[in-house]
């Protein structure tokens, strides 16, 4: 059974919305294939460009990551855009990005973060195997993660992969990994259920994914020796969730402290 695709984002006709909540309550993940299109892409892409020449060197260590600290062309991670750029401020609290989460999440989408990835060509690492909500510390656990190729993604280049319907299995253990930018991943993946429900989703660029705080995912490396494997991901919360604010900063403290220690960042 093929993941769930649609031909048209959300808001332009509400039977089709209903098909894709019942695809998102159901795997735990959907694609919108061309949720951002034309100049709107194109305007997208000149301002990440913008943001990595002109913002990121002005940004603190912690909240920008590269397979070597020593080398900007192996740029492969930025946090909380919009927290010193207005105009990814914008595009992360307004328009059809939150507008989408909260169709999705069926409450109020409390916007938390705006992130960049890449994957250098012969250069990225495996993305761990993971659920978001495990950084989240989040009760309840309701939140979603949105992820929009800015390049064409496949399996070459380290596209995403999840595992159908994990979202209603609740929390697997987590431990630490070594891999800068996904701190953690799952003890015991994959399971034979985990094996027999991965689907991978290649992409185009415009192509949003969405999925539940709850989903395991996890990519490849980009193997190819030229393709860059851009990407923009959004992190929505529920307005019934509750965060236990001082547990993550606390966990966000030492972590920078062990990246900084170790010379990562």
């Amino acid at each position: 059974m093929s993941p769930c695709k649609f031909a048209e984002p959300m808001h332009t006709d509400p039977s089709l919305n209903t098909e894709i909540e019942n695809c998102f309550a159901a795997d735990g993940f959907v694609l919108l294939p061309g949720f951002v299109a034309g100049d709107k892409l194109a305007e997208i892409i000149e301002h990440v460009d913008r943001f990595i020449r002109d913002v990121v060197p002005t940004m603190p260590a912690e909240r920008v990551f590269y397979e070597n600290k020593h080398d900007p062309g192996t740029l492969k991670q930025i946090q909380h855009m919009g927290l010193h750029d207005a105009w990814f401020h914008d595009l992360l609290t307004a328009g059809p990005f939150p507008d989408t989460a909260a169709e999705l999440l069926g409450a109020a989408a409390v916007p938390k973060n705006l992130q960049y990835f890449n994957k250098p060509a012969g250069l990225s690492k495996p993305t761990p195997p993971h659920q978001d909500g495990f950084y989240f510390m989040l009760d309840p656990c309701q939140a979603v993660t949105m992820w929009l190729a800015l390049d064409d993604v496949d399996e070459e280049n380290g596209c995403v992969r999840y595992v159908r319907g994990s979202h209603r299995n609740g929390m697997r253990q987590h431990a630490r990994t070594q891999t800068l930018g996904f701190s953690q991943g799952i003890v015991d993946y994959p399971t034979e259920a985990d094996r027999s429900n991965e689907v991978s989703l290649p992409a185009k660029p415009g192509d949003l994914l969405v999925h539940h705080a709850l989903t395991i995912h996890r990519a490849d490396a980009n193997r190819s020796t030229n393709r860059s494997r851009r990407a923009l991901g959004w992190i929505y919360y529920s307005q019934h969730a509750r965060e236990d604010t001082d547990a993550h900063a606390a966990y966000q403290e030492r972590l920078a402290a062990e990246l900084k220690a170790t010379g990562q960042i």
